[in-house]
């Protein structure tokens, strides 16, 4: 039902894409990361959750639809739906329904609590296409609470001793959910860099609850960071912008710092196991959850995860395509 294209997944029986990758006549989107959203399409559907995002990653002249999660439309021969992906604000599932076959196409996910986003939800199919962005048995991750007192012990730390502490995360969902789990700890305003920003109005738009936040670029020449918080995208670190901070600590908050070496070669003074996607066990789960019949497995691990569910009885099989998965998560 759905094929891989010079454009991208290709739905014949609709006649659309799925975060086509090249410009087309109607376009079906995940999420608002850009290498599921591109611009360029003549028109868009996506969740109405994630539409603020949609419209500043796609322009202002992006046409987009919108349904709400779990709302049905007849598109050509098939009835697609959005269903929670729990991976960031307004992120979803694609079901794609025709002739009595379901499948479901999941973008990005996460099954651990998120109060930035709805929750994963599970939807039944016979066909399911997951990420395996962390998919090896290395990949656990620990309670986002815990994470996120640690988080707050380093910052404490540096404000003891006169730093300021510059955190690195992805500008947008990481940054966000950060802003959200600290404001259950603390009241203290964090700064923010330019390109985290707009994405944080977009999250308090829509009624995300952060951390009071204030733009760095705005603060007064001279304005002592000593004991702040700095949330930037990893692309700040090693910038003149960085000047600005005098001493500091870093650190960097990612799925990829469960191992100690890439902490280490990218030089950050510290490294937060925190991640917008599924570790390993929860792609397993996910994988049984959805009593899927076949399973198509795209960027990231794709080898070792369907090599692992062929050994245990799952129709299993990689498929390609441009899908980073955030390379800095």
């Amino acid at each position: 039902m759905v094929s891989v294209t010079l454009q991208g997944l290709y739905c014949q029986a609709g006649n659309f894409h799925i975060d086509p990758w090249r410009p087309v006549e109607r376009a079906l989107v995940t999420h608002a990361h850009g290498d599921h959203a591109r611009s360029g399409s003549k028109r868009y559907l996506g969740a109405r959750a994630g539409r603020g995002l949609l419209q500043r990653r796609l322009g202002a002249d992006a046409v987009i639809d919108t349904l709400e999660y779990g709302e049905t439309l007849k598109v050509g021969d098939t009835t697609v739906s959005f269903h929670p992906a729990g991976h960031v604000l307004g992120s979803a599932q694609i079901r794609v329904e025709h002739r009595g076959e379901v499948w479901i196409i999941s973008g990005d996910y996460k099954r651990t609590p998120d109060p930035t986003c709805a929750p994963f939800e599970v939807v039944r199919c016979h066909t399911f296409i997951t990420e395996a962005t962390f998919g090896l048995p290395i990949y656990r991750w620990d309670d986002t609470g815990l994470v996120a007192q640690d988080i707050l012990r380093w910052w404490d730390a540096n404000r003891e001793a006169g730093r300021s502490a510059v955190l690195f995360c992805y500008a947008l969902g990481k940054a966000q959910r950060l802003l959200a789990e600290l404001g259950k700890l603390t009241d203290r305003p964090a700064y923010v860099h330019g390109a985290v920003n707009g994405l944080v109005t977009a999250y308090r738009e829509a009624g995300i609850a952060m951390l009071p936040t204030q733009l760095v670029s705005e603060t007064e020449k001279g304005t002592s960071f000593a004991g702040a918080l700095v949330l930037a995208p990893p692309s700040a670190a090693g910038s003149t912008w960085m000047r600005r901070f005098g001493e500091a600590e870093t650190g960097f908050a990612s799925g990829w710092m469960r191992v100690r070496g890439n902490r280490r070669r990218r030089g950050y003074d510290r490294g937060f196991v925190l991640s917008d996607h599924a570790d390993w066990p929860d792609l397993l789960r996910t994988v049984a959850d959805t009593q899927a019949e076949k399973v198509l497995v795209t960027h990231g691990y794709t080898d070792p995860l369907s090599h692992y569910l062929r050994e245990r009885g799952v129709d299993a099989s990689p498929l390609a395509t441009p899908f980073e998965g955030e390379a800095e998560d």
